[in-house]
């Protein structure tokens, strides 16, 4: 793999696990050390040792509960549609920014999914809707996209076919509604633009901001999205400009229809969100 793709964060469980090894090795260091004075099988010694693994067990959250995942492929993958030092810029630097506020906003508090960290994200405040939500949402934006000659080869399923029909007519006129709505005049600023699966069939749905259609009170229903793409301008101004119109009807290009088909039968069938790397 290329450099700028090995993991640079720890598995959260292998963390944890040396947290509990290291904690339980110390305990029994002591308890050597303590050997001339406590016969093995003193009160004391046995106290030591099962305070010690209570307190590995009931270790408080990692500091770094979240990690900004590596890419599913290179940064210049998605060439000529989106173009590599934006594409570094955008994983490394915002999508990091977010991840770092999101876990300073949660040290030392029980590690959640951040999947379900979304539901209440407004009631819980700022950084858990503008750093919670933009994680989730650029985790989830990452692995929808595919190189153009591997996306070129997928397709929405059957299944996903019938409701885009259903709901928009057809997959083009699906794509013209969504351009309309990624459009500067109806995303004013920053934000999303997202199809989800509501309780009523598929509907678009633009958001400001990182706000996503799964928190509760962005949207007049809690919705599952199964595509969604970024018009900040930080995921286009370096290539595009001010031409937001253009990087929206090239981004067909890039997308996996197969992993928005996967979307589609996980939201259907779980009534919740799609988890995400991270």
């Amino acid at each position: 793999l290329p450099s700028h793709h090995f993991p640079t964060n720890i598995n959260k469980t292998t963390m944890k696990l040396a947290i509990s090894a290291a904690l339980v090795g110390s305990a029994s260091a002591w308890s050597t050390l303590t050997m001339k004075a406590e016969t093995p099988n003193s009160r004391r010694n046995i106290l030591q040792k099962g305070a010690a693994i209570a307190t590995a067990i009931a270790a408080p959250a990692a500091a770094n509960a979240y990690a900004v995942p590596d890419l599913l492929y290179p940064f210049e993958a998605l060439e000529p549609y989106i173009d590599a030092p934006t594409m570094k810029i955008h994983h490394d630097k915002h999508h990091g920014t977010y991840v770092a506020n999101i876990n300073k906003a949660t040290e030392g508090k029980d590690e959640v999914d951040i999947l379900e960290l979304q539901l209440n994200a407004l009631e819980a405040g700022p950084a858990y809707r503008n750093s919670g939500g933009g994680h989730y949402n650029h985790a989830f934006f990452w692995d929808e996209m595919a190189p153009p000659d591997e996306a070129k080869k997928t397709k929405p399923s059957a299944e996903l076919e019938a409701a885009i029909d259903k709901a928009f007519g057809s997959l083009d006129e699906m794509k013209a509604k969504f351009e309309a709505q990624a459009a500067p005049g109806a995303v004013f600023g920053s934000g999303w633009v997202w199809i989800c699966a509501s309780s009523d069939g598929l509907k678009l749905v633009g958001t400001p901001n990182q706000d996503n259609p799964l928190m509760k009170g962005v949207t007049d229903e809690v919705m599952f999205p199964i595509l969604g793409l970024d018009v900040w301008e930080h995921a286009y101004y370096l290539k595009y400009q001010n031409r937001r119109p253009e990087y929206v009807s090239n981004w067909w290009n890039v997308v996996n229809w197969d992993k928005v088909s996967e979307n589609y039968a996980y939201v259907t069938e779980k009534k919740a969100g799609v988890p995400v790397r991270g």
